[in-house]
C-alpha cells in the first residue's frame, strides 16, 4: 500500500491550492460565536502560506435551501480568518464563475481567499 501523502511532502511555493475546510460554525449577529473549526484549520493553512502557496478555501455554512441567502454568507468567517492570520482573506463573490475565476487567478504567492458558500 502506498504512504499517505501530506502537504509538508509537496512543494506548494506559486501553486493554487484548492483546500476544503469545515467552516460550518455558528454565527450571532452577523459575527462568528465560537472558531473552534477555524481555529482547527490554522496550522495547514498558515503552513500553505508560509511555503508561498496561494491558498483557495472552501466550505459550507448552515442550509440555506439551494438559493443564495446572506444570512449563510461566508463573509463574516472570512473576516475571523484574516484576523486570525493577521493578513487578508479575499472573499470571493461566488463559489464559481468569470469573477470568482479572476480572483483565483490573480492570487500572489502567500495569499488566501474563500469561496462563498458552496450550498
Amino acid at each position: 500500500m502506498a504512504e499517505k501523502l501530506s502537504v509538508r511532502d509537496l512543494d506548494v511555493k506559486g501553486r493554487r491550492v484548492l483546500l476544503r475546510v469545515d467552516f460550518n460554525v455558528p454565527l450571532e449577529n452577523g459575527e462568528v460565536s465560537d472558531g473552534t473549526r477555524i481555529e482547527a484549520a490554522l496550522p495547514t493553512l498558515r503552513y500553505l502560506l508560509e511555503k508561498g502557496a496561494r491558498v483557495i478555501l472552501m466550505s459550507h455554512l448552515g442550509r440555506p435551501k439551494g438559493k443564495p441567502d446572506p444570512k449563510y454568507s461566508l463573509r463574516p468567517v472570512g473576516d475571523y480568518l484574516s484576523r486570525l492570520l493577521r493578513q487578508p482573506v479575499k472573499m470571493a463573490p461566488d463559489c464559481v464563475g468569470g469573477p470568482t475565476r479572476a480572483l483565483a487567478l490573480g492570487l500572489e504567492d502567500g495569499q488566501a481567499m474563500l469561496l462563498e458558500n458552496l450550498r
